[in-house]
C-alpha cells in the first residue's frame, strides 16, 4: 500500500493494519514461549536421562540380585529423582504447583467434581425389586482387584502375617477418623470389615503367606543356563531368574527388644502414612483416582519398598554386619515425609479440621495402651526379672558359703578322730613290753 493511499484510506485501515501487528506480536510470543518450554522439557528430560544411566552403571548394589542388580540400581535412580520432583513441588505455590502437573498431562490442573460416597449402605434393598443386591454390585468396580493384588505385594514385602493385618486393620480405623476430611474415606460399615479386611484384603494377605511359603520351600539351584543340557531346563532356570536368588525368612520378633519394638512401630506408622498419602495428594493435586500417574506410583512403591523393607531387616537383625541403614530406605522415608508435607502445605484448611471428639478418645486411648504396655514389657517387667535374677544369685551365693563352713567343720572332725586314733595306737605301744 502507498503511502498517500494509506492516508486516504482513514482510520479503519489504521486499526486494522495495527490489530494486525499486535496479533502478529502475540503469534511470535507465544511461538516463542512454545519453543522455549519444549527446550525446557526436553533439557529436563535429558539430564534425567544422563543421571539415570550413571546410576545404573555406578550405584551401589541393593540387597537384591535378581532378576538383574542393574534393575535395582535403576530403580534407586529413579527414587532420587521422584524425590527431587517432590521438593520442586512443595516449593512453588499451591497455584503453579497444580498448574505444573498440566505438562506431564493437560488434563490436569482442573478442579476434581465433587462424588458421593457412602450413601445407602443396605446389603439387601427392598426398594429396588429388580436388583436388592445393588449397592454390593456397585462396590465391584476395578478397585477389588486393585486390594487384592496391592495386598498380596505388600505381603511379599513384609513377609510377616501379624503386621499385614495390624496395618490393614489400622488404616480402616484411619479411613474411620478421617472420613470427615476427605469425602472417599466414607464407606459402608460392609465395604470396611467384609470387602476390604477380609475379603480383598485378608485373602491378599493369605494368598501372599502361601507364597512366601512356597519361596521358602523351593529348591534353589545356582547352576549358569548354558550349563544345563535341556531347552526345558533353560527355559525353566530363565523363569526363575525372576525369583529371589535367595530366600530370607522374616522374624521381626518385636516383643524381644525394646529397640525391634520401637522399629516395628516406625514401621507400621510409616506404611500407614505412605498409605494416606495416596489419597490426599490425588486430592490436593488434583488428580482423579483412575489416572495413570497414581498407578505409576503404586508401581515405584512396590519396586522400591521390597528392597527398603529388607535393608530395614538386615540392619535390625543383625546390626554389627550392618552398620547403617540402607539407601533405599533413606529414600522411601524421606519421600513419604516430603508427600506429607506437600499435602500439609497444599491444603492445610482440610488437614487441620478437627477429628470427632469421641475417635480422639479413642485415639488417645490406643496410644495410652501403647505406652503402658511398652513401659511395663521393657520397663518394669525387665527391672522385675533383674531383680529376681540377682535375688536368686544372692541366695546361690549364700547357700554356696553355708556349704563351705559344714564341710570344714566334717574334715576337721575326721582329722581329730584319725588324732585320736594315732595317739591311742601310739598308748598301746608304749604299754608293751
Amino acid at each position: 500500500m502507498a503511502k498517500g493511499e494509506w492516508k486516504r484510506s482513514g482510520t479503519d485501515d489504521l486499526q486494522l493494519t495495527g490489530r494486525s501487528d499486535c496479533e502478529r506480536s502475540h503469534f511470535l510470543q507465544c511461538l516463542f514461549l512454545i519453543c522455549v518450554s519444549f527446550v525446557f522439557f526436553r533439557g529436563i528430560v535429558a539430564s534425567i536421562l544422563v543421571f539415570l544411566c550413571f546410576g545404573v552403571t555406578q550405584a551401589k548394589d541393593g540387597p537384591f540380585t535378581r532378576p538383574h542388580p542393574a534393575y535395582w540400581r535403576f530403580w534407586l535412580c529413579v527414587s532420587v529423582v521422584y524425590e527431587l520432583f517432590l521438593i520442586f513441588i512443595l516449593f512453588q505455590t499451591v497455584h503453579d504447583g497444580r498448574q505444573f502437573m498440566k505438562y506431564i498431562d493437560p488434563k490436569l490442573g482442573v478442579p476434581l467434581p465433587e462424588r458421593g460416597y457412602g450413601g445407602n449402605c443396605l446389603i439387601y434393598d427392598p426398594g429396588h425389586p429388580t436388583d436388592p443386591f445393588h449397592n454390593i454390585w456397585d462396590k465391584m468396580d476395578g478397585f477389588v482387584p486393585a486390594h487384592f493384588l496391592g495386598w498380596y505385594i505388600k505381603t511379599l514385602v513384609i513377609r510377616d502375617w501379624w503386621m499385614c493385618m495390624i496395618i490393614s486393620v489400622m488404616f480402616e480405623f484411619l479411613e474411620y477418623s478421617l472420613e470427615h476430611q476427605l469425602p472417599n474415606f466414607s464407606e459402608c460399615w460392609w465395604d470396611h470389615w467384609i470387602m476390604d479386611v477380609l475379603v480383598c484384603n485378608g485373602l491378599g494377605i493369605y494368598c501372599g503367606m502361601k507364597t512366601l511359603g512356597w519361596l521358602s520351600m523351593k529348591p534353589y539351584q545356582w547352576q549358569g543356563l548354558w550349563n544345563i543340557p535341556t531347552y526345558k531346563g533353560k527355559i525353566k532356570r530363565i523363569a526363575f531368574q525372576f525369583t529371589p536368588y535367595n530366600w530370607v525368612k522374616f522374624e521381626w520378633r518385636p516383643a524381644s527388644n525394646l529397640r525391634r519394638w520401637l522399629a516395628v512401630l516406625g514401621i507400621i506408622f510409616t506404611f500407614l502414612l505412605a498409605e494416606l498419602n495416596t489419597f490426599y495428594l490425588k486430592f490436593v493435586l488434583w488428580m482423579p483416582p483412575e489416572h495413570y500417574l497414581v498407578l505409576l506410583r503404586l508401581v515405584f512403591f512396590v519396586n522400591v519398598g521390597g528392597v527398603a523393607m529388607r535393608e530395614i531387616y538386615d540392619f535390625m537383625d543383625d546390626p554389627k554386619f550392618h552398620k547403617k541403614l540402607g539407601q533405599q530406605a533413606w529414600i522411601v522415608s524421606t519421600i513419604t515425609v516430603t508427600e506429607f508435607l506437600i499435602v500439609v502445605k497444599y491444603d492445610p484448611n482440610t488437614i487441620m479440621l478437627p477429628i470427632p471428639f469421641f475417635i480422639t478418645q479413642c485415639w488417645i486411648l490406643g496410644i495410652v495402651l501403647i505406652l503402658i504396655w511398652t513401659l511395663w514389657r521393657f520397663f518394669i517387667r525387665d527391672i522385675t526379672l533383674r531383680y529376681k535374677e540377682t535375688r536368686r544369685r544372692r541366695q546361690e551365693g549364700s547357700s554356696e558359703r553355708d556349704r563351705v563352713p559344714g564341710h570344714a567343720d566334717s574334715s576337721n572332725l575326721a582329722t581329730s578322730g584319725r588324732s585320736r586314733l594315732n595317739g591311742s595306737m601310739d598308748a598301746v605301744r608304749h604299754r608293751k613290753p
